[in-house]
């Protein structure tokens, strides 16, 4: 007799993923990133397993319209350091959103990933564009409301 109360795994192979495209433009930063990283991960899946690439494929477009409230675009600071004494630097919020809209939302989306190999995965997996157009018309992705 087979246990009744097994549970389900997936298995890489068996995995069906999805494009979706999400309108960033006048959104708050923090709501965009925790929807995305949720498809990203595929935890509104019914295959949902922990320790597998789940997900779907994620198109941000208008990143450069994103919405930071409050103070943030001049608070929230973006911090690099190359290992050498004295290389740390200083990004703004703003001046990051001036040269790179992209990376406001990749750095938010990273943030609230696995810290492992999986979450690195996961990451190749979105695609973030400044403006409204985006290369990947082939693969017809569906949008998203949030």
């Amino acid at each position: 007799m087979k246990d009744a109360t097994k549970s389900y795994q997936a298995k890489p192979a068996d995995v069906e993923r999805n494009w979706v495209i999400v309108d960033a433009a006048g959104k708050p930063l923090g709501r965009i990133a925790t929807e995305v990283a949720l498809m990203l991960r595929g935890k509104r899946k019914p295959t949902f397993t922990p320790h597998v690439d789940t997900g779907d494929f994620v198109v941000v477009v208008n990143a450069r319209k994103v919405l930071l409230t409050g103070n943030k675009l001049a608070d929230k600071v973006y911090y690099r350091h190359s290992a050498w004494v004295g290389s740390l630097k200083e990004t703004t919020a703003g001046e990051l959103l001036d040269k790179h809209p992209d990376r406001v939302i990749k750095f938010a989306v990273k943030g609230m990933l696995p810290k492992n190999k999986l979450g690195r995965k996961l990451l190749t997996k979105l695609k973030v564009y400044a403006g409204s157009d985006h290369p990947h018309g082939a693969q017809k992705p569906q949008p998203v409301k949030l």
